[in-house]
């Protein structure tokens, strides 16, 4: 069956994993209202695109963090990617390098660090990092991705608790006994309650952990979890270099605004003083466009990403990728803009449906 779209991925995916990690891969917090509204989100905005223009040659090229990427779509961090397919985080990173763009990966991958550099060692990679009770934890971690080449650490700031998730909590989600959080080997002592504890921050950490992490490592610090103007603009103030309006994909805190409706507020109080990035929702290239028109840098996906490890692996993931980037391309060309930098806001109207 030919791939069209990241919804064939999708049906693909529902279709052949379990139905204990389909459900972990799907779940959304509670009653599922803003996990489904990241989507929806995106049909209520319309496209105003210009016409009789020169598109012959167009160019879909942008920098994150100063490091130019092929298109303006990375790969969001998610875990335990080996539940998908049996190279787990590796076929992941070799994709992402082969499309020459930004892989996040998750403190939580069954594949290390160093597995993963080896898999890909010219990929571009940013790092998700928590901030443990354990700081020495923490810190460990940090020192080892800066050492193997990681060029950011993401920093995600949603999850002192773990969201209320209905079919986990069914399912009795547990990490299978056959895959390990390897980044944690030789730091702790693998048990199944580690999923549940290193899966969290410390809940007593604030903005001040921005600072102690800063003051440990020379790479870049983006902030992932902002949905307020209010958030967006301590995240200026205690100097980080970006950040990305995320809800978790729904998986946090149900009833919250999806990401696209969330990033107006958020991009007009930070006034280009640093780069925002936004994930949650993004199922086409239009969609990339619509977040770009709204003032996101670049956008990231995270389950699409796993739907294409469970058809292909690495393939089904460079698949993934191809689609959004030629869908984005055609979308921006038929806008009437031949770069990513001719995007904007005049592209955009809100539907008063």
């Amino acid at each position: 069956m030919a791939m069209v779209c990241l919804t064939d991925f999708e049906k693909y995916a529902e279709e052949h994993l379990s139905k204990t990690t389909w459900d972990y891969y799907s779940a959304g917090a509670d009653e599922c209202c803003t996990r489904d509204d990241n989507l929806l989100a995106y049909k209520r905005i319309r496209l105003r695109p210009r016409v009789l223009r020169d598109v012959s040659v167009s160019d879909t090229r942008t920098t994150v963090q100063g490091t130019e990427i092929s298109f303006p779509v990375g790969i969001s961090p998610t875990a335990l990617h080996c539940l998908a397919w049996h190279e787990g985080e590796t076929a992941t990173a070799r994709a992402a390098e082969a499309l020459n763009t930004c892989y996040i990966t998750s403190t939580l991958s069954t594949c290390s660090v160093e597995e993963i550099v080896a898999a890909a060692p010219n990929g571009y990679r940013w790092f998700q990092i928590y901030v443990y009770q354990d700081r020495k934890l923490t810190e460990k971690i940090v020192r080892r991705v800066e050492a193997l080449g990681y060029k950011a650490l993401v920093l995600t700031a949603d999850m002192p608790y773990v969201g209320r998730r209905h079919n986990n909590i069914r399912n009795q989600f547990k990490l299978p006994p056959h895959l390990q959080f390897k980044n944690f080997n030789g730091l702790l002592q693998q048990e199944t309650a580690g999923h549940k504890k290193y899966h969290t921050s410390d809940p007593s950490v604030t903005w001040k952990e921005v600072h102690w992490l800063q003051s440990i490592t020379s790479l870049p610090i983006i902030i992932k979890g902002i949905l307020t103007k209010e958030d967006a603009e301590l995240a200026v103030e205690h100097g980080v270099q970006g950040i990305i309006v995320s809800n978790h994909g729904g998986r946090q805190l149900d009833g919250t605004l999806a990401t696209i409706d969330a990033l107006s507020e958020i991009v007009g109080v930070i006034k280009a003083r640093i780069e925002v990035y936004l994930d949650g929702g993004i199922r086409t290239g239009s969609d990339v466009l619509k977040a770009l028109a709204l003032g996101a840098k670049c956008v990231f996906i995270g389950r699409p990403i796993l739907w294409g490890l469970a058809y292909k692996g690495e393939e089904g993931v460079r698949e993934v990728l191809q689609i959004l980037k030629d869908e984005f391309r055609l979308a921006m060309t038929l806008s009437g803009c031949i770069n990513v930098a001719e995007i904007n806001r005049n592209l955009i109207q809100f539907s008063k449906l």
